[in-house]
């Protein structure tokens, strides 16, 4: 775990194209934070509060060592808010503050042209392992192990919208703690707040897709403009 500094940003509720210059104003706000994961591109989650179930994603890249903003859209997050991630519980439907790797993603549709991350395609055999009492706790799996309940976990292809695409966010994923929560994605928009994900309209997701890429080590910060959580690494 790195030291914390505070993420207080400020929204955006316009989707913008990729590759659009940021708007004349405050310093980028990457270059505001003391830890970006120490890669090239950064994708920053943010809402106005800790009760707050709406705000933006914006996504950066780090060009002749200046940020520089690629596109954001829309963002909704869990209903019941935000929470400091290394406290969350699981359950809550609260998503979790802090600063994590993007390890793969993962979809029900074809990978976007362009797609350079490792993308993993849905099957009727692809689950998400929720259980608690599983070695596969919050772990891809397919098919779903005999130790994994399906009661207790995802069966990511009945999420038709939603995991249309998805990138897979590190939350409590290198070391499992079990109880902290599983299955934390930034995908597509559903019907309205998500159980603790980051969720963007459709076409937001395909240009992430398209834009991250593995050799610039994208990480996803998630945290409030008031400044009341913190982002640090788990």
């Amino acid at each position: 775990m790195r030291p914390g500094v505070v993420l207080a940003l400020v929204s955006a509720s316009v989707l913008a194209l990729p590759g659009a210059a940021p708007a004349p104003g405050p310093a980028p706000r990457p270059a505001e934070l003391a830890d970006t994961g120490g890669g090239g591109q950064l994708i920053l989650a943010q809402a106005p509060g800790t009760e707050a179930t709406e705000g933006t994603v914006s996504w950066w890249d780090l060009r002749d060592g200046q940020w520089v903003q690629a596109g954001s859209a829309p963002a909704r997050f869990g209903s019941g808010g935000l929470v400091e991630g290394g406290s969350r519980k699981q359950g809550t439907n609260t998503t979790p503050t802090g600063l994590y790797e993007l390890p793969f993603a993962f979809g029900i549709k074809a990978a976007p042209a362009g797609t350079r991350v490792p993308y993993r395609g849905v099957r009727d055999s692809s689950w998400w392992c929720q259980d608690n009492d599983s070695t596969a706790y919050n772990r891809w799996t397919d098919p779903l192990p005999a130790d994994c309940r399906a009661a207790e976990s995802e069966h990511l292809i009945d999420y038709q919208g939603q995991y249309a695409y998805a990138l897979v966010i590190a939350f409590n994923y290198a070391q499992p703690v079990h109880g902290r929560g599983a299955g934390i994605f930034l995908h597509v928009n559903g019907k309205a707040a998500t159980a603790g994900c980051v969720s963007v309209p459709e076409e937001a997701m395909r240009q992430i897709l398209t834009w991250a890429d593995p050799a610039a080590k994208p990480h996803i910060a998630i945290g409030t403009e008031d400044g009341a959580t913190a982002i640090t690494r788990y």
